[in-house]
């Protein structure tokens, strides 16, 4: 039931009429879906950066593992041959997974003579002085009868 303070109101704001284009009006402006598009295209673009730096870092450490492989080989190689190198440096290359490595063996003399000392270093032809693993092992003099 209207008062005179509501019919008062009522003269100074009159309803407000639907006209036709609040009618039609329902989806976003081409602006708004512009903004939208730019928002969407920096997201994925973010997305797929961090999925190529991924990409590139199991690669890096796929050939790490291989080059890991080629340097336990070659101190197992020389374990179960009983070999007792000479001092000095020792090159080559082997396969892994289709991946030529190269591989460098430093041999050195140990304060006990019974020992001598071998550190096998891999890297690839590509880049020798980026090494990919080092590790280092112990031959044993082997008393030959």
């Amino acid at each position: 039931m209207p008062t005179a303070h509501t019919h008062h109101l009522a003269k100074f704001c009159p309803p407000r009429r639907k006209n036709q284009r609040d009618i039609l009006q329902h989806g976003f402006t081409l602006l708004e879906s512009l903004v939208a598009l730019a928002i969407l295209a920096i997201a994925l673009s973010a997305v797929l950066r961090v999925a190529g730096a991924e990409t590139r870092h199991t690669e890096d450490l796929r050939i790490r593992l291989l080059a890991d492989w080629v340097a336990q080989n070659r101190l197992a190689l020389h374990t179960a041959q009983g070999d007792w190198l000479a001092v000095g440096t020792q090159k080559g290359e082997d396969t892994q997974a289709g991946i030529v490595l190269q591989w460098r063996e430093e041999i050195t003399v140990t304060p006990n003579p019974a020992f001598r000392r071998i550190e096998v270093s891999v890297f690839t032809a590509e880049d020798p002085e980026h090494v990919l693993r080092k590790l280092t092992g112990f031959l044993v003099a082997q008393k030959r009868r």
